[in-house]
């Protein structure tokens, strides 16, 4: 992990110093990088169920490439919704502004295409591709809907797959490959990463209203305040025509916002998004059941209990 740091800074920055300092803010704002870890971890279980000795520069290259294409998701995501500050610190739209922090995006998009196709195999390739697509459609999917207290619950599992789930589960599988599975154990491994991702999403999307700005490090309500409605805001307008009307306004009147979040824990939306997320994780845990146990293995277990247990 030391190491992928250093080279993915080192990427940014060799080939184009003016980048260099917005590589700084990207590579050290504090992110747990879950999906390259998650990326090595696949890597050591698959190739211990291979018989391997260790895993493979391809597999460490391609925890760089996921990383990279999860970072430059980030910067585009904030310059759209005009965001600034993630996880506590200023985004690089702040500090330098939209210019460079399309180009800083659309660099590294670029360039983790270059790497994945270097690693010269179609599969993962294409798996790759399909996932920068797959943001595109995610962020489609979200601008279409904004205040649509129609939207189903389908609509939001698809877009959250397109936003999150696709690139875990693209990257699980890819790692599955390089470890030569076959395609039951590179499926497994596909639908762990998937279930896991919208496990990550919808926890994600509790917390935006159970922790406070300096716990989000962005303002609690967000995503509800700028009318992305998320699992818990499904679930309560089920139970709230209220909720409903609050969001219809589009929170023009002051201290309707406010209301609105508090009607989302009273009408149960939290309770029935964290049953939604417990079940993904599940069906995550379900996956990994062919793979030898090896201390990789059980850290891929651990993970779903991580990204579940960040609620409490």
């Amino acid at each position: 992990m030391v190491q992928m740091n250093r080279n993915l800074r080192n990427i940014v920055g060799e080939r184009h110093p003016m980048l260099m300092a917005a590589a700084d803010q990207i590579f050290g704002a504090g992110g747990k990088k879950l999906r390259p870890m998650i990326v090595f971890l696949v890597a050591r279980a698959t190739a211990n169920l291979a018989g391997m000795d260790d895993i493979t520069e391809r597999h460490r290259r391609l925890a760089e490439i996921i990383e990279m294409i999860h970072t430059a998701s980030l910067v585009h995501d904030d310059v759209l919704d005009d965001c600034s500050v993630r996880r506590g610190k200023q985004t690089v739209n702040t500090m330098f502004g939209t210019r460079v922090a399309v180009l800083a995006g659309d660099f590294l998009f670029a360039q983790a295409s270059w790497l994945i196709a270097n690693l010269e195999n179609l599969e993962v390739i294409k798996l790759i591709s399909k996932v920068i697509a797959d943001f595109a459609n995610g962020e489609i999917s979200q601008a279409s809907s904004l205040f649509d207290t129609e939207v189903s619950l389908q609509q939001y599992s698809d877009k959250s797959f397109y936003k999150t789930a696709s690139l875990i589960a693209a990257s699980c599988r890819s790692s599955a490959v390089f470890s030569g599975m076959d395609e039951e154990q590179k499926q497994a491994m596909y639908d762990y990463g998937k279930h896991l991702g919208l496990a990550f999403q919808v926890v994600d999307d509790i917390l935006d209203f159970t922790q406070s700005t300096e716990q989000l490090g962005k303002p609690q309500g967000q995503d509800l305040a700028s009318g992305n409605l998320t699992a818990p805001v499904i679930f309560a307008l089920q139970r709230s025509p209220e909720l409903e009307q609050l969001i219809q306004s589009e929170f023009t009147e002051e201290g309707s916002l406010q209301r609105a979040l508090a009607l989302v824990s009273e009408a149960g939306g939290l309770d029935a998004a964290m049953e939604l997320a417990e079940q993904e994780g599940q069906l995550a845990r379900q996956a990994l059941g062919g793979l030898k146990d090896c201390p990789a293995k059980r850290s891929l277990e651990l993970m779903v209990d991580y990204v579940l247990e960040r609620i409490h």
